[in-house]
């Protein structure tokens, strides 16, 4: 799956809202409570649609519900009640807005989804504005967000450290003055005698390439002695030593091993900025909340998939391509080998927390429900185009909060707002 940097409204608080017959303007005179549906009543008017205290009250005890299940302190009431309207008017904002620019949802069923059929209508309406939002959000933020070269490369230099591993490719140029196995200690002392003298020539500025092909006995002799370029550990260990202190262009000392004399030029000297970063196989099934098919239904399923898988009754990757509403879906699932950042943090912060094999619980993205099961890890030195990806995916990502709050509070600017009696 390819996953863009992209946030849905799942990050906004879900719609709950009332829907009234009544049309109430702009400059309408009420009652301190203007009484609606018997004992409810009006709180705020936004573009004149109202916001009720019913409305607050189902909000705030979400949120209360949410921070439960996070495990956060939950604040006062009058502060949920607070952050509850505050919500629902940049949510009212954001549907006028929709419904200004021709965003919106498919349309809902007819036939009830729970409970009564006021209830039906009502959660109907609450899963087309979520989808409305998504499809706003994902339509207007990401274009928002710029990163520059200067950005990249700034955060390039911050990761350097611990996770970064500086290495050298370098280019030897190599002769061979090699010495016959059982060789005698007099026949060794001329072959030794034979490379120095070659050094000689060497230094007093003798091409090295025509030397090469003159009296080395190395297989890269017809190269003109040269090795290529290639990290260092690719090279003999004894090389490496004898040019570690040279600057490029200058000789080694004459070098004995078992082969013989060695004479080397160090031709060529590149570093080479490596990351290494523990890549995952992980294969996921999705399912997309729609008006079809909701969030809880979505979840739902996926759990009772999730026991069949662990029960041995059901095969994880036929599930996934009978399912799964993914473009992975024909793979069985399978998003192959991936790094750092490539994912959205909703689904990736339950992947690293995953053993290799095990299965999740149904979690929730931005892209919809997901099931998702780690295959394998691995430890992976990255490309500088990767390591250059990961890196603008982890700048879209620490900026895409603020660019989200900031057009949500644009759109909410050119939006009537009144606020009425405060919330009980």
């Amino acid at each position: 799956m390819s996953f863009s940097m992209l946030r849905s409204a799942l990050r906004l608080p879900l719609v709950l809202l009332v829907v009234f017959a009544a049309t109430v303007t702009t400059h309408a005179q009420t009652s301190p409570q203007t009484a609606l549906a018997g004992r409810d009543f009006i709180v705020a008017v936004v573009d004149a649609l109202p916001i009720t205290n019913h409305d607050v009250q189902l909000r705030a005890e979400q949120l209360r519900q949410q921070l439960s299940q996070q495990g956060r302190s939950i604040p006062p009431t009058s502060s949920l009640l607070r952050e509850a309207l505050e919500g629902l008017i940049n949510e009212k904002a954001l549907l006028q807005f929709a419904k200004e620019t021709g965003v919106e949802a498919e349309a809902v069923p007819t036939e009830p989804l729970t409970g009564t059929p006021a209830n039906s209508a009502r959660e109907r309406q609450d899963q087309r504005d979520q989808l409305t939002l998504r499809r706003l959000t994902e339509r207007n933020v990401p274009a928002r967000i710029k990163i520059s070269d200067l950005e990249i490369e700034q955060a390039l230099r911050d990761r350097q450290g611990s996770q970064v591993n500086t290495t050298a490719e370098i280019e030897l140029g190599h002769i061979l003055i090699a010495v016959p196995e059982n060789a005698s200690e007099a026949h060794v002392s001329l072959l030794q005698a034979k490379a120095q003298s070659t050094l000689s020539r060497l230094k007093r500025g003798d091409n090295f390439a025509v030397v090469a092909k003159e009296v080395s006995d190395g297989a890269d002799r017809d190269k003109g002695g040269l090795m290529g370029l290639r990290p260092a550990d690719r090279y003999p260990t004894l090389f490496v030593e004898a040019t570690q202190g040279l600057s490029v262009g200058e000789l080694s000392p004459v070098v004995r091993s078992g082969a013989g004399f060695h004479i080397l030029k160090l031709v060529n000297k590149r570093s080479n900025n490596t990351m290494t970063v523990t890549e995952t196989r992980v294969r996921h099934i999705l399912l997309r909340p729609s008006s079809q098919l909701s969030q809880t239904a979505a979840r739902a399923q996926l759990a009772e998939s999730r026991r069949q898988i662990d029960a041995g009754k059901a095969d994880f990757a036929k599930v996934a391509q009978e399912i799964s509403q993914d473009a992975s879906a024909a793979n069985g699932g399978d998003l192959g080998w991936v790094g750092p950042g490539m994912f959205v943090p909703e689904f990736e912060q339950v992947m690293n927390k995953l053993t290799v094999g095990q299965l999740s619980d149904p979690v929730i993205s931005r892209f919809g429900v997901h099931l998702i099961q780690v295959l394998a890890r691995r430890d992976a030195a990255l490309s500088e185009r990767e390591m250059r990806d990961i890196v603008r995916n982890s700048l879209r990502e620490k900026k895409y909060d603020e660019t989200l709050q900031l057009w949500v509070q644009e759109v909410r600017g050119r939006a009537y707002v009144e606020y009425r009696d405060s919330p009980q």
